[in-house]
């Protein structure tokens, strides 16, 4: 059975989906903060709590035969990282440690890490390959290192095997499950949220970084492209594959300003927007080299377009609100 821990939240759940429709059993751990009950997919077990809680983790593992886990819960805003480093590090990097020891004390090793870009830093080329260096600019990113960091110690100290797989930005949505996050934070929605009128205009931040049109460039992953991944990513564990880290991404950066312009003729409505000034910590670009997950893991985006992403989501929205 597999663990997967955050598996309430948007990236997890979904990932939860397509394992059950796959055959694989799986028991879901989430706190609910900023997750959602009802994205659980029916009848899988559900433990309310906390990656750090021992016990909880311990009744889990005695209620249930664990043999790998996929680790998704983490607080995973930038700009919060920035203004409340000590709770980052306490529930990304100190929970997260006694997730691994409990884990490895039940017999369980096989980890796939909700890892990101963000453990690069301020890209010295583009796109970015695995052997870039990782130089942290925000405590988020500093988190998902250091627990890429003690993966590397668990495998040489227990034979602890694990995929870190190093996200762009995840987007879009699948028939039933979507992003809905209080506060939200990412483009893609903020952006469609503006265009049909719920919030007056989308926040630009930083209009004068060294791109073409002068906002910045991410590379936008469809999110069921990034469950596929994770379970090709404990397929390749199973099958007795080597530690590692990968990134995923679609190769392609799009500008804030593309986003925009594309979720209008998506959405069929003008999106206001604001110009604001650069928020600390984020990078000029980050696209991905993500040949390695292909060579590796046998990956490719099924949905690489971002028209073909920003329009999943709208649509799931649509339906939502019906």
């Amino acid at each position: 059975m597999i663990l997967i821990t955050g598996g309430a939240g948007y990236i997890g759940s979904i990932t939860a989906q397509l394992l059950i429709e796959r055959g694989e059993r799986v028991v879901i751990l989430d706190n609910l903060f900023r997750g959602h009950r009802e994205a659980v997919p029916d009848g899988v077990p559900f433990y309310e709590g906390n990656i750090g809680d021992r016990e909880l983790l311990a009744k889990i593992a005695r209620e249930h035969e664990l043999d790998a886990c996929i680790h998704f819960a983490a607080l995973a805003y930038v700009g919060e990282s920035i203004n409340e480093p000590e709770r980052y590090f306490s529930n990304n990097v100190e929970q997260g440690a006694v997730l691994l020891e409990s884990l490895q004390q039940a017999g369980v090793h096989q980890f796939v890490f909700s890892s990101s870009c963000a453990t690069y830093g301020e890209p010295q080329q583009i796109p970015i390959a695995e052997d870039h260096p990782q130089s942290p600019t925000n405590p988020y990113g500093k988190t998902k290192l250091i627990m890429e960091r003690k993966l590397q110690d668990y495998d040489r100290l227990h034979n602890f095997r694990s995929v870190a797989l190093r996200y762009f930005n995840a987007a879009g949505a699948t028939s039933n499950r979507g992003e809905l996050h209080e506060p939200e934070t990412h483009l893609i929605p903020n952006v469609i949220a503006a265009g049909r009128g719920a919030i007056p205009a989308v926040s630009v931040f930083g209009n004068d970084y060294p791109t073409p049109d002068g906002t910045a460039i991410r590379d936008y992953i469809h999110v069921s492209d990034l469950g596929a991944a994770h379970i090709l990513a404990l397929d390749y564990l199973r099958n007795g594959g080597a530690s590692d880290q990968i990134n995923l991404g679609n190769g392609r950066g799009y500008s804030v300003m593309e986003v925009i312009n594309t979720t209008g003729r998506v959405i069929g409505a003008t999106v206001p927007f604001k110009f604001e000034p650069r928020r600390p910590g984020d990078p000029s670009q980050l696209v991905a080299n993500a040949d390695k997950a292909k060579r590796v893991l046998g990956w490719q985006p099924a949905i690489p377009e971002l028209e073909a992403i920003v329009r999943s989501d709208w649509e799931w929205r649509k339906k939502k609100s019906n």
